[in-house]
């Protein structure tokens, strides 16, 4: 793992505040090599076309040629345990099935019955064979036929037993996640993940539990959804709150092949209120981080010589140490304090270190004008690793803050969410042929899009504009 990496096309602009590997160098903590990792890349400056997130036409094309053919995120190990737990994976109208078999081993088959083409689960749960409700074909668990009820009447079957043998999807796992793809002569995942697998060597999430997993329609693309999480850019306009004591334009942008990252600075001030000038105090940066009301004395005082970012960063390492040990004390306070937001191509989110987040972002059913946004909890635990948690579902006029195990996040969340719809009717509105990106601070958007237009290619759309509407299969709640 080399410290710089690909800098020699990026852009010299960069914010005028502290830069991220200047408050590494004040960190109390050994850093991590990861962290001093630099890759800026400058991927053009040009516009991206606004049918990406309004046309029917480009939707289909994300179906059958990157929803059916890439690596995606499906469940954690810890969703499936035992021979015989399932969980049943949508992606746009596309439907699977994740089993674990008797060996232990995983298998992917497409959810449906090889009679009359019946979904064989609509639920997740746990099963002995894959029975269709309809008329009561099954399969064993890894896909072999099982039962024809009055066989005598399907002699043909027999005598087609590849046919009707469950095709099987490609499956691969890192880390605890379960990935699958339907192309079942689909490239290894390693390939796919590419740089992330070496860089999260330093943090385990394999041994993480689901503390707390909810998702929400949302009233925009897919796309859309995910690329308000892939910068720091809009804080300013949209979490003013945070800006005492987040970094947001002083974020660091890497792009490699097959992953990018965001890391977001906290416990230092946005430079765009006031940058060296700024008279945001260390005691400032304390109330804001911890919520503290304007009539209320702050719990901790910064002494004279302290910090806000160490200060808040021992907090942190005591607060994670009953279950992580000793561990915490190797931690940086850029593992105890910054938003270390990684994604791996088309839709997964990890984060690195303790900050727990991962996002999922997905079409909702086929409806390419809204979404389903996901967001896990991983968290350390000590002992026996407690169950995952049951998803709860947030229907499209259901507030974040109804789901109180995300604790703070769900008041910044309920703010993104603010924008989203507005910003796909805005697209369907305007004039202009495209949505305009920043050089550095949203190059892991254009990074993703990049790859999206490797998937699915970027030949003219052939379709007249269509009316407002909502696809089938659309998730309501």
């Amino acid at each position: 793992m080399t410290a710089t990496e690909d800098t020699s096309a990026a852009p010299d602009a960069r914010s005028p505040g502290l830069t991220y590997q200047d408050l590494l160098d004040a960190d109390t903590h050994p850093v991590p090599d990861v962290l001093r990792l630099e890759s800026p890349r400058y991927l053009g400056s040009d516009d991206i076309p606004r049918e990406r997130y309004t046309s029917r036409e480009w939707h289909r094309r994300e179906v059958d040629r990157m929803w059916s053919r890439t690596w995606q995120f499906a469940c954690r190990e810890e969703h499936i345990p035992e021979p015989g737990d399932y969980i049943v994976y949508d992606i746009a109208e596309l439907s699977f099935l994740v089993v674990r078999q008797d060996d232990g081993s995983i298998k992917s088959y497409p959810n449906a019955c090889l009679h009359r083409g019946r979904q064989l689960k609509e639920y997740d749960g746990h099963c002995s064979e894959l029975r269709c409700p309809f008329h009561g074909f099954a399969w064993k668990l890894d896909g072999q036929l099982q039962d024809v009820p009055a066989a005598w009447d399907f002699p043909h079957v027999d005598q087609r037993p590849d046919d009707f043998t469950l095709p099987e999807c490609s499956v691969g796992t890192w880390a605890g996640f379960v990935f699958i793809n339907p192309d079942p002569d689909a490239g290894p995942l390693s390939e796919h993940l590419g740089e992330i697998v070496e860089q999260f060597e330093v943090w385990d999430l394999e041994d993480r539990y689901v503390e707390a997993h909810v998702s929400r329609i949302i009233e925009a693309n897919w796309k859309i959804a995910q690329e308000a999480f892939c910068e720091a850019y809009h804080v300013n306009a949209t979490h003013p709150q945070i800006l005492s004591y987040l970094g947001d334009v002083n974020s660091q942008v890497d792009v490699w092949d097959r992953c990018s990252r965001v890391i977001t600075p906290g416990g230092t001030p946005s430079p765009l209120i006031g940058g060296a000038d700024s008279d945001v105090t260390e005691q400032d940066m304390v109330r804001g981080m911890l919520d503290v009301r304007v009539d209320q004395e702050a719990p901790i005082t910064i002494e004279e010589g302290q910090t806000a970012r160490a200060v808040l960063s021992e907090m942190a390492r005591e607060r994670w140490r009953p279950m992580v040990g000793d561990q915490v004390d190797q931690m940086s306070d850029s593992e105890m304090m910054d938003s270390l937001d990684y994604t791996v191509f088309p839709n997964f989110h990890p984060w690195g270190a303790f900050n727990r987040i991962v996002y999922r972002f997905r079409p909702n059913g086929d409806d390419h004008r809204s979404s389903i946004m996901e967001v896990f909890f991983l968290t350390p635990f000590e002992g026996e690793r407690p169950p995952p948690a049951e998803e709860q579902r947030l229907g499209v006029d259901d507030p974040w803050t109804d789901a109180p195990e995300l604790g703070m996040l769900s008041k910044v969340f309920q703010q993104d969410v603010f924008n989203m719809a507005k910003v796909q009717k805005g697209l369907e509105t305007t004039r202009k042929a495209g949505a305009t990106f920043s050089n550095y601070q949203e190059s892991k958007i254009r990074w993703l899009h990049d790859l999206l237009t490797e998937c699915v290619g970027d030949e003219p759309l052939s379709e007249t504009p269509v009316s407002l509407g909502t696809g089938a299969k659309a998730r309501t709640s």
